[in-house]
């Protein structure tokens, strides 16, 4: 999310780290994987579900049993192609799979099927907002894959393996390798979720695994000298991670040479309980993988008239529903930012904003009370009991002056809890607001007489007594008295005798 992003740090200031006396260049690319929302796998109809009993939904495809043929999932082609259009990359009307050879006990076959020398798609690009103005990082490849299993370690009790990750249906999108610095990075990935999301290709559920990413990184002292020797940092599941992982490692990096130590290409994972990276492999190259064609899967053929058809269906992207809240709504930037971050939350704001009459009035609500209370209980914008209409209601009763602030707060938890109507909530317990000028001069004297040293304090010149004198009133009135009148009727009294 945009405030997992930490641009504003030591290292990632100027877009290079300053290590020592020693000006040193930082050269990241990012692999991200996105699970793609189809309810079967990619090459057979076994479910795609997250959660079920290990080893529930397989079959032979699966499992890689010999005779076994695969079969392409075309909605996981139909999801890729939407990516691959709203990133602008440039789709090749005829794209192969190849299998990748490599060992793992998740991995049954022996291979994965992937795509490798004639990928799904082509160039592209992510703009990314980054200070000094947006940052446009480009793409190198969008492709179609397949997920392995997952092995679950017991430590002595040895490895077990769920093989219902095998075969889920995957994209990879690759940068060019021309990020700078570890919070660019972290942006950079985060819209590429972001745009996921509000296609409708991935849930982006980074706890469930549907997305995470791998960090290629290496330093040079010199930009025009030549790459220095790369580690890769694999399956991180968080952009915070993706930032301080990258952090840590040019760190790492730059201590070795400092030593005169080489750096070893390798493949590294992300401890996030030490805030170290661990060496996992070697670092396999492209020959290590064995690549050839996948004889059993003929070639892939995009016809332009079902890619115009999808074109079609791809919605308003966040960065363009940012923009236009910002000039239709008058929202800040980071108002816009945050109620952009998912389709569904952007949704719902717009829907109360249309009800309410009060764009502002909607985004404040929602962003403090409606989030907080959501991230409080661990739930998302599609748990929310209130509905926007019901939440616009609330807003009118504000801003009709019929209950106030203190009295909108305590009706919103019952609201949160219920899923009840404003109206009826504060008639039901007696919530609307006092205005009355004779019932409130009573009140304030009432509260004054308990209180008289703070009475005889703000007499005696102590004036900051005053706002503690108000709000006794409007706590005796379970914050229904009209604020405004109080702290008149508590200033005019107090000058009394």
């Amino acid at each position: 999310m945009l405030n997992e992003v930490l641009f504003p740090s030591a290292l990632n200031s100027a877009f290079n780290i300053q290590h020592s006396a020693l000006q040193v260049f930082t050269t990241i690319g990012l692999e991200v994987h996105a699970q793609l929302r189809t309810s079967s796998k990619i090459f057979c109809g076994c479910s795609a579900a997250f959660g079920a009993a290990p080893n529930t939904h397989v079959c032979p495809v699966c499992l890689g049993l010999p005779g076994a043929l695969p079969v392409l999932n075309g909605k996981a082609v139909e999801l890729a192609v939407r990516a691959a259009l709203a990133f602008d990359c440039t789709l090749q009307p005829v794209s192969r799979f190849a299998r990748k050879h490599y060992f793992y006990p998740d991995l049954p076959k022996g291979y994965q099927i992937s795509q490798y020398d004639e990928p799904l798609a082509t160039g592209g690009a992510v703009t990314v907002d980054a200070p000094g103005g947006p940052r446009r990082v480009g793409l190198v490849r969008l492709h179609l894959e397949e997920d392995a299993g997952k092995s679950l370690h017991a430590g002595a009790a040895g490895t077990a393996i769920d093989f219902n990750r095998s075969g889920v249906p995957l994209i990879e999108i690759v940068t060019a390798p021309t990020i700078d610095s570890p919070a660019l990075a972290a942006a950079c990935f985060a819209r590429i979720r972001d745009v996921l999301v509000a296609l409708g290709v991935t849930d982006g559920n980074m706890e469930e695994g549907s997305l995470r990413c791998d960090a290629n990184v290496s330093v040079r002292p010199d930009p025009a000298a030549p790459l220095g020797v790369k580690t890769e940092i694999k399956n991180i599941n968080s952009f915070r991670y993706v930032q301080r992982a990258l952090a840590f490692e040019i760190e790492r990096q730059l201590e070795r040479l400092g030593r005169g130590q080489p750096v070893e290409p390798e493949t590294r994972l992300w401890d996030s309980s030490t805030g170290r990276t661990v060496s996992m492999r070697g670092k396999e190259e492209a020959q290590d993988y064995r690549y050839f064609p996948e004889p059993d899967l003929p070639p892939l053929v995009l016809e332009p008239a079902w890619i115009d058809t999808i074109r079609q269906t791809i919605p308003e992207l966040p960065e363009r529903r940012r923009d236009r809240f910002i000039r239709q709504y008058g929202l800040p930037a980071y108002d816009a930012g945050v109620l952009t971050q998912s389709p569904a939350l952007a949704d719902y704001f717009e829907a109360t904003a249309a009800a309410s009459g009060s764009p502002r009035a909607a985004s404040h609500w929602i962003m403090g009370d409606v989030l907080g209370r959501l991230h409080a209980a661990g739930a998302t914008i599609g748990d929310l009991r209130i509905s926007p209409e019901a939440l616009a209601g609330l807003i009118r009763l504000v801003e009709s002056g019929r209950i106030t602030g203190p009295t909108a707060k305590q009706v919103f938890e019952q609201m949160f809890a219920t899923g009840g109507d404003a109206e009826a909530i504060v008639a039901a317990s007696g919530l609307t607001r006092v205005d009355d000028d004779e019932a409130i001069a009573a009140l304030v004297r009432e509260t004054l007489a308990r209180h008289p040293g703070p009475v005889a304090q703000y007499r005696a010149g102590k004036r900051q007594a005053f706002g503690f004198l108000v709000g006794q009133v409007m706590k005796a009135s379970d914050g229904r008295a009209d604020p405004g009148k109080v702290s008149a009727a508590v200033r005019q009294i107090l000058a009394g005798p």
